[in-house]
C-alpha cells in the first residue's frame, strides 16, 4: 500500500520495553521495515496487475486512451522520444470565416501528424479586417508569428485533408516539398501549381521573401510563388509512389455554400500575372489584434487574429466598391 506524507503507517506495541531490550534492536527494527515493504510492494504490484487485466478483458482489448491505474513508468513523450526527429514543423493555415472546416482540419491533422510523428503546432491566421482576403500575406504572417521553436512551415489549406499515410510531411532538407501535387490533386492539375499543401524550410522561405502580398481576392499568388522558387533556384519535390491518385485527398469545401472571391477589376486583371520583385515579407504590414490558444476536440492550436493593411494607392483592388 501507498501511503502519503500526511497519514504515515503507525505501528503500536504492547511490549514495547520487552521487544526493544535485549541484544541486536537495530537489526530486528531493520528486518520488521523490509517486510513491511516487500509486502507492500507485493500487494501494489497483485493490485495494478488486476486492474489492468479486469479493464482488458471488459473491453476485449487493451485499453487505448484510459491512463493506467498503476505507474508504468519508462514510456518517453514526444519532446522526449528520439524517432520524432529533430524538426518541429509550423502548420500555418491562412483562415476566414469557415468555421466548419476548421472544426474538421484542426482535429483531422493534429492526428495525422502524431500517427507520422511529426512534431508540430497548427497556427490559424484569421483576417478580422474590412479587406478582401489575402492568402499570401496570411502566409507571410504565419510565418512572422510561428515562433523559433519551429524550422520549417507547411502553407495548408483548411479544406483539404490528405487520406494517403505514405504522404510525406518531413523536414524538407532537399528544397521545397509540395504534397498536393498536380498529379495527386483533386482539382488542380497544371504542371506549374505549387498550391494546396507546400512544405518548405524557414530558410528557403527567406531567401524567395516570401509570398507576394499584392493578391487580394482569390487565386493567383501559387503561380507568382512558383516563379520566386526559381529565381530563388530551389529544386521543387513532390510525391513518389503514391498510387491513389486523385483520392489521395479529401476537399472538403462547399462552393456552393462558400463562394470564393473570384472578381477582378481592370487594373487587378493587368497585374495578377507579373512577378513581384519587391514584395513580399519585406512590405509585409500587419496588427495582431489578439492571440488565442485553444482546442478543438482535444487537438491543440493557436489562432492569431490579425489586421492587414493594404496601400491602396499600389493596389487598389483590396477595397470592392
Amino acid at each position: 500500500m501507498m501511503y502519503s506524507s500526511r497519514r504515515k503507517p503507525v505501528l503500536y506495541f504492547k511490549e514495547e520495553r520487552r521487544f526493544l531490550s535485549g541484544k541486536c534492536t537495530v537489526y530486528k527494527l531493520f528486518g520488521l521495515c523490509m517486510v513491511l515493504v516487500l509486502v507492500s510492494l507485493l500487494w501494489l504490484q497483485l493490485s495494478c496487475s488486476g486492474e489492468m487485466s479486469g479493464v482488458a478483458l471488459d473491453n476485449g482489448s487493451p485499453p487505448q486512451q484510459q491512463q493506467p491505474p498503476c505507474p508504468v513508468g519508462g514510456r518517453p513523450s514526444a519532446m522526449d522520444d528520439p524517432s520524432w526527429g529533430p524538426h518541429k514543423l509550423a502548420l500555418i493555415v491562412p483562415f476566414r470565416e469557415r468555421f466548419e472546416e476548421l472544426l474538421v482540419f484542426v482535429p483531422y491533422m493534429h492526428t495525422y501528424l502524431n500517427n507520422k510523428k511529426i512534431r508540430h503546432k497548427i497556427i490559424i491566421i484569421n483576417q478580422v479586417d474590412h479587406y478582401r482576403f489575402n492568402r499570401a500575406s496570411l502566409i507571410n504572417v504565419g510565418y512572422a508569428e510561428s515562433g523559433n521553436d519551429t524550422d520549417y512551415l507547411a502553407m495548408h489549406d483548411v479544406d483539404l485533408l490528405p487520406l494517403n499515410e505514405a504522404l510525406d510531411y518531413g523536414f524538407p532538407e532537399d528544397g521545397p516539398f509540395h504534397v498536393a501535387s498536380p498529379e495527386l490533386h483533386p482539382l488542380y492539375h497544371y504542371k506549374t501549381y505549387v498550391g494546396g499543401i507546400l512544405l518548405l524550410s524557414k530558410k528557403h522561405y527567406h531567401m524567395c521573401n516570401g509570398m507576394s502580398n499584392r493578391f487580394w481576392g482569390w487565386g493567383r499568388e501559387d503561380d507568382e510563388f512558383y516563379r520566386r522558387l526559381r529565381k530563388a533556384e530551389l529544386q521543387l519535390f513532390r510525391p513518389s509512389g503514391i498510387t491513389t491518385g486523385y483520392k489521395t485527398f479529401r476537399h472538403i469545401h462547399d462552393p456552393a455554400w462558400r463562394k470564393r472571391d473570384q472578381k477582378r477589376v481592370a487594373a487587378q486583371k493587368q497585374e495578377q500575372f507579373k512577378v513581384d520583385p519587391e514584395g513580399g515579407l519585406t512590405n509585409l504590414r500587419y496588427q495582431v489584434e489578439s492571440r488565442q490558444d485553444l482546442t478543438i476536440s482535444g487537438a491543440p492550436c493557436t489562432i492569431i487574429n490579425t489586421k492587414l493593411d493594404c496601400d491602396q494607392i499600389l493596389t487598389p483592388w483590396c477595397l470592392l466598391a
